[in-house]
């Protein structure tokens, strides 16, 4: 772009607090950034911040024309309300793909069941979904997995992945099964799914009774779980980084899974990079 004269891309992420985890997902962010030619521009704040001061910020960052995407990386402390700062962000700069805009442009179809958008192409909608689902559908497109007509099962119902990733798979012809924590006999239901994409965020949950024979995994989750004492090293961590699914105990009866961490996670920081590109190219065309 740069090479054709057109703007730079440009994203901005508002960091809240000292958590690491969020520390370490935003570090990994601006170096995704810098890496493929993306300006990134980061703005910390204490966990004291007030709401009246992030929504300020926000308002110049949706002013600015140097900056086409806004990331306000969650979760938030307590004293702030999420939906009213998510809400403020412009939508058409929403790369995280929350504010209720986006959702509903998601959810929408034709009142006759037609629809408008080429859901083939996920690069080139009108409006931006979620990183996260956005990343799962990309995984299981580059790796020739037939979605319409399958049955899908999604573990969790989160904003963040469970719901849109449903909505996703369903506008590519499958027929979606979403359980959750208060679904019965949880196991039979995702035994039936040919796509099993789990999002519930506890370690270890999926056992091999609960996945039919070649079934194609994506596993969402990412939980630390404690090492015995024995196999920790001198110096080093005393846990690891797990899936939802027992990846070993499950990996011979899949045709396809993705491993944790390295699977899923890569890609959301990549979908975040597509994201934030299309909304530089929609803000050229209007």
């Amino acid at each position: 772009m740069a090479e054709e004269g057109m703007p730079t891309p440009g994203l901005a992420v508002i960091l809240v607090g000292s958590r690491r985890d969020s520390q370490t997902y935003v570090r990994m962010k601006k170096k995704a950034c810098n890496e493929v030619g993306i300006s990134s521009f980061g703005y910390d704040y204490a966990e004291t911040v007030t709401e009246e001061e992030l929504l300020s910020k926000i308002s110049e960052l949706n002013a600015r024309d140097d900056v086409h995407g806004i990331l306000v990386q969650l979760p938030l402390p307590t004293h702030l309300d999420e939906h009213t700062i998510l809400e403020h962000v412009a939508p058409e700069k929403d790369v995280d793909g929350l504010h209720s805009a986006n959702v509903a442009s998601l959810a929408m179809q034709g009142t006759h069941g037609d629809r408008s958008e080429d859901w083939s192409d996920l690069s080139n909608l009108p409006f931006t979904v979620p990183c996260t689902p956005l990343g799962c559908l990309e995984l299981l497109d580059r790796s020739d997995v037939d979605i319409a007509g399958k049955h899908a099962v999604v573990i969790g119902r989160s904003n963040l992945v469970g719901l849109p990733v449903s909505l996703l798979l369903l506008h590519r012809e499958a027929t979606v099964t979403i359980v959750h924590a208060g679904t019965q006999r949880i196991e039979e239901h995702v035994s039936q799914g040919d796509i099993v994409i789990s999002a519930a965020g506890k370690a270890h949950l999926v056992q091999p009774n609960w996945l039919k024979e070649g079934a194609v995994v994506v596993d969402v989750g990412i939980n630390s779980i404690d090492l015995p004492p024995e196999e920790v090293k001198e110096g080093g961590k005393a846990y690891k980084l797990v899936g939802d699914v027992d990846f070993d105990a499950v990996q011979d009866k899949c045709s396809k899974i993705t491993p944790v961490p390295g699977g899923v996670g890569p890609m959301t920081i990549a979908m975040l990079l597509r994201n934030t590109l299309s909304a530089c190219k929609r803000s050229i065309r209007s």
